[in-house]
């Protein structure tokens, strides 16, 4: 038996999420070339000579979408590498995490045909929607991003700089693909130290009474956390 180490690539795949007409988006390129050429995918490229992880990823969203990766959320989710994943050979994909608010429409380069924001299809999501075995690894992601909405102020990364505790409810709702009481919400999240702070202004609304303002807070973990509706947790 030869104990030569098998020689594997290195890339970087990326769930980028953001929240478009109140849906969760996932950003997609059109694959230009072979292999899954004219398939959805999520983006990404190979690790080069010199760089680390994260400033592939960063470069990578750049290059493939525009969008500049140093503005965004950003956070390894795990790593890919069974054997057969990737028809071009032994490849192990390092899989980011990337969340922002009012993401632009992103311009497609090198390898993708087009990029676009879809709205996540949880219902062909780990049924061949992408390509590769980019379903498991955006089940993966948004799984990440479900989890941390629990235990961290990871919602408010979908946010901008200030936000009405409306805009914040709508993206656990979005996330979590569940309806929240309005009134029941605003009372958990005002009451969890750090997560929120007014910022003393309100914002008026095309209809309705003005809604307070909001900014994020210095907290790192919810305390107590905003547990998942049907978790079965208390």
């Amino acid at each position: 038996m030869s104990d030569r180490p098998t020689d594997f690539h290195i890339a970087i795949d990326l769930a980028i999420l953001t929240i478009r007409d109140g849906q969760l988006a996932v950003l997609l390129i059109e694959r230009g070339k072979s292999p899954f050429e004219g398939r959805a995918a999520l983006p990404g490229g190979f690790v080069r000579d010199g760089e680390d992880l994260d400033g592939t990823a960063v470069r990578e969203l750049s290059e493939e979408t525009g969008l500049d990766g140093r503005a965004l959320h950003l956070e390894q989710v795990r790593t890919y590498a069974m054997p057969g994943r990737d028809p071009r050979g032994a490849v192990a994909s390092v899989a980011y995490l990337a969340i922002a608010p009012d993401l632009p429409v992103p311009v497609a380069g090198t390898d993708a045909a087009r990029a676009r924001w879809e709205p996540i299809d949880h219902e062909r999501l780990g049924d061949g929607w992408l390509a590769f075995d980019h379903d498991t690894i955006l089940a993966d992601a948004l799984e990440r991003a479900r989890a941390k909405l629990e235990y961290s102020p990871l919602a408010t990364a979908f946010c901008g700089e200030t936000f009405t505790i409306g805009e914040l409810r709508a993206v656990y709702e979005a996330v979590w693909q569940v309806d929240l009481d309005p009134r029941n919400f605003h009372r958990k999240v005002t009451g969890v130290s750090g997560f929120v702070v007014p910022t003393g202004e309100r914002r008026n609304p095309p209809t309705g009474r003005p809604a307070a303002l909001y900014r994020r807070g210095d907290a790192t973990m919810l305390h107590p956390a905003m547990l998942r509706p049907g978790t079965g947790r208390q």
